[in-house]
């Protein structure tokens, strides 16, 4: 008699238990993944719009350090919180690719396609990775090759050059404030300030501090 007593109260307890629980919905499940891409989403936003910048390298111009295809990681904090130093590897806007007429072109004080006049924020951003070889306010001669800076007669020490850089003729440079005069590392084969039509980048032009390469391989970048 006791036992069935014990049953009674056991099934008693299943069937509370099993009313209390409530029904699947499909309505509140939705919901709630949609929640989490949500904020998947607007954190990966605020990372990528305020935190870090993430690059691809189409070219060779900075070989051996970055090689052509590696992915790169930089800091945007590094540069809305300070300035950027010589020696930095920077990710920074270089012009645009106009979505009307094709036209790639380098960014200006214009604001617009030189082409076909469409506006800048209406085009596709064209970023750059090079080494920043000029500070604002900055002298910088190109001779014998190499570098010498401010009137020094001692050349810039550059180890990360994969040759002798080729010097056809001496060049030479007044960096204006807020600008910086940006170069590749492989300067023999590199598109860069020596050889752009606005020879200077602005510093509200520079994003982020390349920090460390993530593909093929993991390792820091300086």
């Amino acid at each position: 008699m006791k036992n069935t007593k014990n049953s009674d109260k056991a099934d008693k307890r299943r069937k509370a238990e099993h009313s209390e629980e409530e029904p699947f919905n499909w309505k509140k499940e939705l919901l709630s993944w949609v929640q989490i891409l949500v904020i998947a989403a607007l954190v990966a936003f605020v990372l990528d719009t305020f935190i870090i910048a993430n690059s691809r390298i189409p070219s060779g111009s900075m070989e051996n350090t970055i090689m052509t295809k590696d992915r790169v990681i930089g800091s945007r904090l590094s540069y809305t919180f300070g300035d950027p130093d010589r020696g930095d590897i920077a990710i920074f806007v270089w012009g645009y690719t106009c979505r009307e007429c094709g036209l790639e072109y380098q960014k200006s004080e214009a604001g617009y396609c030189p082409r076909c006049g469409r506006k800048d924020n209406r085009n596709s951003t064209i970023y750059y990775v090079k080494r920043v070889i000029g500070l604002p306010g900055d002298t910088v001669d190109i001779r014998d090759g190499h570098i010498y800076l401010n009137g020094s007669e001692e050349p810039y020490e550059e180890p990360y050059l994969p040759e002798p850089m080729e010097t056809p003729i001496p060049l030479h440079y007044e960096i204006p404030e807020n600008h910086y005069l940006m170069l590749g590392d492989n300067r023999n084969y590199s598109s860069d300030a020596r050889f752009w039509q606005y020879t200077y980048i602005d510093k509200k032009q520079m994003i982020a501090k390349v920090l460390f390469r993530y593909y093929p391989k993991i390792s820091l970048l300086k």
